[in-house]
């Protein structure tokens, strides 16, 4: 409802009956209404009021203070919250373990049957995928499956997300490998070679036709059970600094690790990824790099060995590709095929079974030297201490890892929670991480991540709660304990040729390129200094430079905003960039500056340096004000002077020496001077301010003074006013040069001009005889943005 509102009167009740529509209107008011529209019908706003400097304006309207919560208010707050009672121990209880919640509420009829669908899916997912995964960290196959066995069970009981699928991933997985190579080279790890004789019985028939035992040196290490040590540490520390993230509630870290860096780490350990497989895939073997430049050394002695190609190697692995290729494209994610399905056909597990029984039928390994997996054990591993010692060697890659881990599961976490219309908490899945870190750490299992490809494969078939993990552990603890030895015979092209097909989700996000180049430079910049970060150098230095990059954008947008002068938009009291708004014109006289930013000190340079470009630098023109004096006085002083005084004015005669004519002194130099005579800051963007930026702000007021130009302030929070009070500002600027609004700045401004008040800064703002605010505006108002 369109009204007029005056402010310096109460209102009156009639208008509070016409919103409410308490009270049938009278011609009167009929006629108020029709005179706030336009005559096309239209709405406009029509406002009354004197011009308010903050002063007068709190004087008449009685702010109070913004509330402040000390820190002993706040412990004691959060003492009273630790009551001994049933309801205060429940809700920790639903806290710690969220599962309790989520249960109570499980309905049977309706969920359980998507639970049981999902999980025994995405158990058929875990199969192939934990044993891919597992040969990526360098481990065997088997201590894949381990991870994708004991977390998910672990994690039903603590975490939030109901639809996350916890086990292997990739980059996940690339990671701790890099961690183990790194650790291999530790001063604390120890690889011991043992050798044993093995005694051959053979005859000789040339002498005594008596047989002789012949020995051979048959040579191992512990190089395997080492790698399984480093592996179990790292996970055990990335779930010690998840533990304390989560206790010191600083699960909001992962804000700094934005999407486009993000999708370029995780495109650029994709590359990572895909160059440890290649060599299955060729069925050739090449050393292991590890540091900076590891894919260019790894490539070279690639291309070096690629003649060694296995040809049955290669032909197998591309006919796989090929088919799980197909498969995923044109069935399970054919858009007319797919809600057809039941569950995605699981061309994975197929994979790996045909390759399989191809393989034990045609015994490919001794026939045609393709790589198989070899023996997997049958049964639960004994749970095993982690290796202590190796913690303080594996910490900086843990801390990669926990925050990479964390980053990449609350993410997916969020966006199903968003779809199903359910909240998940930061802090306590960094806890129910940390926990199931800890806990797999003592059964073999490396750290784990949610599954891109998994959770949503798990929300598309129907699951609806954690349940699902447990049924899919379920099919998974058939396989480790009866399964398992049937894979033997699993070629490891198979397995690369699994991981590989999956990375093409990873690699089409160098489609969001062109996208992400329309809509910001900057974070186009991060992607793909980020993804090329993470190329050349490694995965954990690759996160680390973009990290940085992405603080340093934050840093440079903080320090270098954007800063514009306001114009008046014809006709009303709303001001606008005149950049943007070719309308808005400025007020003669008159400079209104906007620094859209904080005033503190990381950007009081650029708001001095931008506001001396927009405006004049009042140093240099107070320079140049004194040297044209100078120059005036020295020109003067080659006449011969008579001054004249009348009633009136004074005026001072140049008396040339070679003539006898008399005539008023002119100099040629023209003093500077500059085109206004006001500056009025726009605050409104001023979120806070600090003890340099009220230091700067002095400095500029005292500069513009110095030549005769008035400073005002306008549209400043509590905060700002509150910060300017405590630093002792309005000792340099009278706090009736703050006003409520810009509007309230400009007319007071030209209010002092028309009055030729130029010398006063303690107007009698809000007075009964002060200058009344009198604006008209039609239609809707636009976003005060510019």
């Amino acid at each position: 409802m369109n009204r007029r509102r005056h402010y310096n009167k109460k209102p009156r009740s009639r208008w509070i009956h016409h919103i409410f529509g308490k009270k049938k209107m009278s011609s009167e008011d009929v006629e108020s209404r029709e005179s706030l529209l336009e005559p096309n019908g239209q709405a406009k706003v029509v406002v009354e009021r004197p011009v308010f400097s903050q002063q007068k304006f709190d004087e008449g309207f009685s702010p109070g203070s913004r509330p402040q919560t000390t820190f002993k208010e706040s412990l004691l707050k959060s003492c009273k919250k630790c009551q001994c009672s049933k309801d205060c121990f429940l809700s920790f209880l639903y806290r710690i373990f969220p599962f309790i919640g989520i249960m109570k509420d499980y309905n049977i009829r309706t969920d359980l049957t998507g639970d049981i669908v999902s999980g025994l899916t995405v158990g058929i997912m875990h199969i192939p995928q934990g044993m891919a995964y597992g040969m990526l960290t360098t481990l065997d196959p088997v201590y894949g499956l381990y991870t994708s066995f004991f977390p998910v069970i672990i994690y039903f009981f603590f975490g939030t997300s109901r639809h996350i699928s916890i086990g292997t991933f990739a980059v996940a997985c690339l990671m701790m490998g890099s961690a183990i190579e790194k650790g291999l080279k530790s001063p604390n790890v120890h690889i011991i070679t043992t050798c044993v004789n093995e005694s051959i019985t053979m005859v000789t028939t040339n002498l005594t036709n008596q047989s002789l035992p012949l020995y051979t040196l048959s040579c191992s290490d512990n190089t395997e059970s080492v790698k399984l040590e480093i592996a179990m540490a790292v996970t055990f520390v990335v779930g010690l600094i998840q533990l304390l993230m989560g206790v010191t509630r600083l699960g909001f870290v992962t804000t700094y690790l934005s999407d486009p860096l993000i999708s370029g780490f995780t495109t650029g350990a994709a590359c990572h990824v895909f160059t440890s497989q290649i060599k299955h895939v060729f069925g050739i073997t090449t050393d292991r790099y590890s540091g900076a430049f590891k894919l260019i050394y790894t490539y070279i002695d690639f291309f070096g060995k690629l003649a060694h190609t296995n040809a049955v190697t290669l032909i197998a692995s591309v006919l796989c590709m090929a088919m799980i290729y197909v498969v995923k494209e044109y069935i399970n994610n054919n858009p007319k095929i797919k809600p057809r399905l039941k569950m995605p056909v699981p061309i994975e597990l197929i994979a790996v079974v045909l390759g399989t029984v191809i393989s034990y039928f045609v015994d490919i390994n001794n026939n045609y030297g393709v790589k198989i997996v070899g023996d997997i054990p049958t049964g639960l591993p004994v749970p095993t201490v982690p290796n202590f010692s190796l913690m303080p060697d594996v910490i900086s890659d843990a801390f990669a890892l926990a925050v990479v881990v964390f980053a990449i599961s609350v993410s997916m976490g969020k966006i199903l929670a968003r779809r199903h219309g359910y909240e998940i908490e930061s802090n306590q899945e960094l806890i129910a991480y940390a926990i199931t870190n800890v806990g797999s750490s003592f059964f073999s299992s490396f750290a784990s991540s949610a599954s891109l490809s998994r959770s949503l494969i798990q929300e598309h078939v129907g699951g609806v709660t954690q349940l699902t993990g447990l049924v899919s552990s379920a099919l998974l603890l058939l396989v480790l304990l009866v399964l398992g030895p049937y894979f033997k015979t699993l070629p490891k092209c198979v397995l690369a040729a699994i991981i590989i097909v999956a990375l093409k989700g990873m690699f089409r996000q160098f489609l969001e390129l062109p996208k992400l180049w329309k809509l910001s430079k900057i974070d186009f910049l991060i992607w793909i200094l980020s993804f090329l970060a993470t190329v050349i150098l490694d995965v954990d230095l690759g996160l680390l430079f973009g990290v940085i990059v992405a603080i340093f954008t934050v840093v440079y947008r903080v320090q270098r905003p954007y800063v514009c002068v306001m114009g008046q938009i014809p006709g009303t009291d709303i001001y606008r960039d005149i950049s943007v708004y070719k309308e808005a014109q400025e007020i003669p006289r008159v400079k209104i500056f906007r620094f859209e930013n904080a005033l503190f000190f990381v950007s009081v340079e650029h708001f001095k340096n931008s506001l001396f470009k927009f405006t004049c630098n009042p140093r240099h023109v107070k320079q140049d004000m004194e040297t044209a004096r100078h120059r005036i006085q020295k020109e003067k002083d080659k006449f011969d002077k008579i001054t004249f005084k009348n009633s009136t004015d004074e005026v001072e005669l140049a008396v040339n020496g070679n003539e006898t004519q008399i005539s008023e002194f002119q100099s040629s130099i023209v003093e500077p001077q500059v085109d206004f005579d006001t500056i009025i800051f726009d605050c409104s963007t001023w979120s806070f301010i600090d003890a340099m930026g009220v230091k700067a702000l002095t400095s500029v007021v005292n500069d513009f003074r110095e030549i005769d130009i008035k400073i005002h302030l306008a549209f400043c929070k509590a905060g700002i006013r509150e910060m300017l009070e405590k630093t002792g500002f309005f000792s340099c600027l009278d706090r009736h040069n703050l006003f409520v609004t810009v509007h309230d700045a400009v007319l007071h401004a030209l209010h002092q001009k028309a009055n030729g008040d130029v010398d006063s800064d303690s107007p009698q703002d809000g007075a009964p005889d002060s200058v009344a605010v009198q604006s008209t505006s039609s239609g809707s108002e636009t976003d005060d943005k510019s």
